[in-house]
C-alpha cells in the first residue's frame, strides 16, 4: 500500500480513535466545550464524537473520501475554540499539561492541511 493510500486510513484511524475516546472517557472532552454553546457540554461531547466516528467512516470509503476529508478539514477548523478554551483553563497546570494544551493549538493546521490534501487526493479517482 502506498503512502497516498495510507494517508487517509490513517486519518480515519485518528478520527475514529478520538471518537471512542469521547463515549469512553468524555469527562476531559466535556471540560473542553465553550460555556457560550447551548445545551450540555456532555451532549456536544457526544456529538463531536458521533461527528469523528462518521468522518472516519466516510475517509474509510473511496466513494466518501473527498466529501469527508473536506467536511473533516472543516470539523478541525470548528474544534479549534474548544482546543483554545482547553488552554486558557489550564494555563495555571503543571507545565507538561500546560505545553500539551498550547502544543495542541499549531497543530490544528497540519490537521486541516491533511483533511485537505487528502481531499485533493479523491479528486484523482
Amino acid at each position: 500500500m502506498s503512502r497516498s493510500e495510507r494517508s487517509p486510513l490513517l486519518l480515519a484511524g485518528l478520527l475514529a480513535t478520538a471518537g471512542v475516546a469521547h463515549f469512553a472517557s468524555p469527562r476531559p472532552f466535556d471540560a473542553t466545550i465553550p460555556r457560550a454553546l447551548p445545551g450540555s457540554p456532555r451532549t456536544w461531547t457526544y456529538a463531536s464524537g458521533a461527528v469523528e466516528l462518521a468522518l472516519a467512516a466516510g475517509l474509510a470509503l473511496p466513494r466518501t473520501r473527498k466529501a469527508a476529508a473536506l467536511a473533516t478539514a472543516a470539523f478541525f477548523v470548528g474544534v479549534f475554540p474548544a482546543n483554545v478554551k482547553m488552554a486558557a483553563d489550564w494555563r495555571h497546570r503543571p507545565a507538561p499539561l500546560k505545553a500539551a494544551a498550547v502544543g495542541r493549538l499549531p497543530l490544528q493546521v497540519p490537521l486541516v492541511l491533511w483533511a485537505r490534501s487528502v481531499a485533493r487526493q479523491g479528486e484523482g479517482r
